[in-house]
């Protein structure tokens, strides 16, 4: 009797251990290779497609990053390349401060090209935020201003890793900084602050994070609870920091990371009228709701500034294709961003042109006019 018994289990040992190779096997695909990360299914659904190369209407990059030197060679390049997508001026974000923004500003104007860049300053905060940090800031941002620069940007670490005196985190409405932001209200300049990151990067990274293979694949980009605020402390001081200075233009980058959220943005752009956005980096959010974001686009038109995030010639179409299309189910150009397909939101030429330049020239009174229809 024993021996059956045991004989028994073996079997069913075998048959799970069978079963379980099978399922995993499945899983990996004929080969024994594929992994999530790699499954690529080729699309069987047969739709119109309307590829947009070149934006309709002249455009402005609000959100770019270049070495401060660029020039030469690689600017000429960059000419022809942005020239074939109609994008007239970037706003390089990573300009410096001090002798290395002034180096930056003027090899661009030296350049043949000296109309189609132009620069932001950075806060230096390598010393951290000490006693008087704001004030000397706000003098340093003067001059880097009257050097060339036309903005201030505030990097992703400010909220999260930057520190005070005494190694604790400076929080984004922390008053050291008032001066600063007092300082751009003067100088008739905008702030575009990278605040925080998405949500799911403060979250456990478990088989319901929507944001699961970015982490897996940059597991740099976790903000774990025992080393970071949460996400809702850091936007929280976000706001109250932009409510205190109603004098100064901010553009909260990335649309706030609230583009998954598109009532509470609006909500937040209705309670604090000196604040707009930039769609940098958020493409996945608005394609995968076409007629939430593109009513969204409608009512806050005024508000919303083109922004592209990192610089590559053949990724903007893509933000075209969506603003300007009703195309249906096609690639986003970094799937680890997004599992999803994209969907075109088909906005109204009227709404385009305020995205596209309308609204930088307003924003940003420092951009040259000279490419872009009277408006």
């Amino acid at each position: 009797m024993a021996r059956r018994v045991m004989i028994g289990i073996a079997a069913m040992v075998a048959l799970g251990v069978a079963v379980s190779l099978t399922a995993q096997t499945n899983r990996r695909g004929d080969d024994g290779s594929l992994t999530v990360e790699d499954y690529t299914p080729r699309s069987t659904l047969v739709v119109p497609e309307h590829p947009v190369p070149r934006a309709k209407f002249p455009v402005v990059d609000v959100h770019s990053h270049h070495r401060p030197g660029l020039s030469g060679e690689r600017w000429n390049t960059m000419i022809g390349e942005m020239d074939a997508l109609n994008l007239q001026v970037l706003v390089n974000l990573s300009g410096g401060s001090g002798a290395t923004l002034a180096r930056g500003v003027q090899a661009i104007q030296n350049s043949a090209h000296p109309n189609r860049i132009v620069f932001f300053a950075n806060l230096d905060f390598s010393n951290g935020v000490t006693p008087g940090f704001g004030t000397r800031a706000a003098t340093q941002l003067e001059r880097d201003v009257a050097a060339g620069a036309v903005g201030l940007k505030l990097f992703k670490n400010f909220g999260l890793t930057v520190r005070d005196g005494q190694g604790q985190r400076v929080s984004v409405d922390d008053p050291e900084l008032d001066p600063v932001w007092e300082m751009c209200a003067r100088l008739d300049i905008p702030v575009l602050i990278h605040t925080g990151e998405p949500a799911e990067f403060f979250q456990p990274v478990d088989r319901y994070n929507e944001r699961w293979l970015e982490l897996i694949v940059r597991p740099g980009r976790r903000l774990p609870s025992d080393r970071y605020p949460g996400f809702e402390a850091i936007m929280a001081e976000r706001d109250r920091m932009f409510a205190r200075h109603p004098q100064t233009r901010f553009i909260a980058a990335h649309m706030g990371w609230h583009a998954n959220d598109l009532a509470r943005l609006g909500a937040m752009l209705d309670r604090l009228p000196n604040v707009y956005v930039g769609t940098g980096a958020i493409l996945y959010e608005l394609g995968r709701q076409p007629i939430a974001a593109g009513a969204f686009f409608a009512e806050y038109a005024d508000r919303v500034l083109f922004g592209k995030d990192s610089y590559a010639a053949d990724e903007f179409p893509y933000y075209w294709r969506t603003f300007e299309t009703r195309d249906e189910y096609f690639d986003y150009y970094r799937r680890y961003h997004a599992f999803w397909k994209l969907y075109g939101m088909g906005l109204s030429d009227d709404i385009l042109r305020k995205v596209y330049f309308e609204n930088a020239l307003r924003v940003v009174p420092g951009i040259p006019r000279n490419a872009f229809p009277s408006f």
